[in-house]
């Protein structure tokens, strides 16, 4: 089995139509989407007809969350990081996971 992918998907800052063609692709061929505020996403997600599973991933992610979604990966899910605004890993709890799915 091949190991799964944790795709790191930028998203609008502002204006919910700054987004790109790859980043609405990935999010919605993935198996779920982490995401800080289900929420937030869940506009965007709805804005471009997406449907995908959407799992909250915030600061507060217990170290069993953690081992989900690696154990997820190495089962060969697809999965994308968003946060609420830009890119994650650079000013949220994303970095943790990044960290942890190298």
């Amino acid at each position: 089995m091949e190991t799964g992918t944790l795709y790191i998907v930028a998203t609008p800052i502002g204006n919910l139509e700054d987004i790109t063609y790859r980043a609405v692709r990935i999010l919605g061929e993935v198996d779920y989407v982490l995401c800080e505020d289900t929420r937030v996403t869940g506009r965007l997600m709805e804005r471009y007809d997406i449907v995908a599973k959407l799992r909250r991933y915030d600061a507060h992610a217990s170290e069993g969350a953690h081992e989900q979604i690696l154990a997820d990966l190495a089962e060969g899910k697809r999965i994308a990081l968003v946060s609420d605004a830009g890119t994650p890993g650079v000013s949220d709890p994303g970095v943790l996971l990044i960290q942890r799915a190298r």
